[in-house]
């Protein structure tokens, strides 16, 4: 690794450690994720219309991301346990399946990039559980941050 390039979370050993963010400012922080579900137009059709055979989907992975968010530092090993003021997860139908977008916010001394990503990726494995009965071809993907905003970095959109 280069001299100049010095990753976070890091030691100047190389060893991983948790980032002391103690010094940071609180600011109001925000992050955006989305993911991605690829279908078929039957169970597209299923999902929307409501008559999958596990019942109501899209309640369950609404619910299954807002925990997932509020768990990241569990699953994370490097996260920092957050006070998540908000979670919001919306599930949009879309050509080819469905889109999965969370946005979470917190007053923090770090962002929550990671409980938005995580929300999103727990909510489409949430989805793929609910419609593999009827289709296990099912793509997860792309799962991406969109935008973030607050603390010394400011705000970044994709």
């Amino acid at each position: 690794m280069s001299s100049e390039v010095r990753l976070p979370h890091l030691t100047p050993a190389g060893e991983a450690h948790m980032v002391d963010v103690s010094a940071k400012a609180v600011s109001n922080r925000v992050a955006v994720a989305e993911g991605l579900v690829t279908m078929s137009e039957s169970t597209r059709q299923a999902l929307f219309g409501g008559t999958l055979p596990k019942g109501d989907a899209l309640a369950a992975v609404r619910l299954a991301a807002i925990m997932a968010a509020k768990k990241t530092a569990e699953l994370i090993p490097l996260c920092h346990p957050l006070p998540i003021d908000a979670v919001e997860i919306i599930v949009e139908e879309v050509d080819g399946g469905a889109r999965i977008v969370a946005e979470v916010a917190t007053s923090g001394r770090t962002g929550v990039e990671m409980e938005a990503l995580t929300a999103v990726s727990v909510g489409a494995l949430t989805l793929y559980d609910m419609v593999k009965g009827i289709e296990r071809g099912v793509e997860i993907g792309p799962i991406r941050l969109l935008r973030k905003s607050g603390g010394r970095s400011g705000t970044w959109e994709r």
